[in-house]
């Protein structure tokens, strides 16, 4: 967030008599849903089989809103756990950083804002319009997420680290007060895909 946002989210929070900073200290921090681990799919014996079961799993935090909000199928972001379209208007522009006058980092700084409630990270952006997932199955994200002409040239090995090290993807797991973050662990999630890139990375029928 640049300085003079963040002064006046501050001045903001002082003229409401400290009550956004209130907020930000008092509000629970909500857990996401369960995930299961990767070793309770070793009972499936078909490799294929449990290879698609696995991302049956895996598709659980690819289809959480921590996600999907920032993988949307039109130009703009959508934000809060009922994936509303984000207010105020914004959309992709060239690189996925936002339209020239209203970038991302506008608002967005490299880490959240609780006072202000400003989710952050040193490369807030959207993914790219060819990694959209919004309104496709698990079996076309599947796909997708494996095409190398469109997942921005990565193989499984790259997927991994992606998805484990990209701090962008951690964020999911620490959105901050009144967002509900990804199902599990990002460790049980990392697990997860090395077990489906291990199994063969087969995709779900659908």
């Amino acid at each position: 967030m640049r300085p003079l946002l963040l002064a006046s989210a501050a001045a903001l929070a002082l003229g409401l008599g400290g009550t956004a900073l209130t907020f930000a200290q008092s509000a629970p921090q909500r857990r996401g849903p369960p995930l299961q681990d990767a070793a309770s799919f070793s009972s499936i014996p078909n490799q294929q089989a449990r290879s698609a079961a696995l991302f049956g799993e895996i598709g659980k935090v690819l289809t959480h809103p921590r996600c999907m909000n920032c993988h949307p199928a039109t130009e703009r972001p959508r934000q809060t756990d009922a994936r509303r379209l984000h207010q105020p208007v914004v959309v992709r522009g060239k690189d996925g950083h936002g339209a020239p006058g209203l970038e991302c980092a506008t608002c967005h700084g490299k880490q959240n804002y609780d006072p202000a409630r400003m989710p952050g990270d040193g490369h807030w952006a959207l993914a790219p319009a060819s990694m959209a997932w919004e309104g496709k199955t698990l079996g076309q994200i599947c796909l997708q997420l494996k095409d190398q002409s469109r997942n921005g040239g990565r193989d499984l090995a790259a997927i991994v680290k992606h998805v484990t090290t990209d701090t962008l993807v951690l964020w999911g797991w620490n959105p901050g007060p009144g967002r509900e973050p990804a199902p599990g662990t990002n460790a049980q999630f990392g697990a997860l895909m090395q077990a489906w890139a291990d199994s063969g990375a087969a995709c779900p029928a659908s």
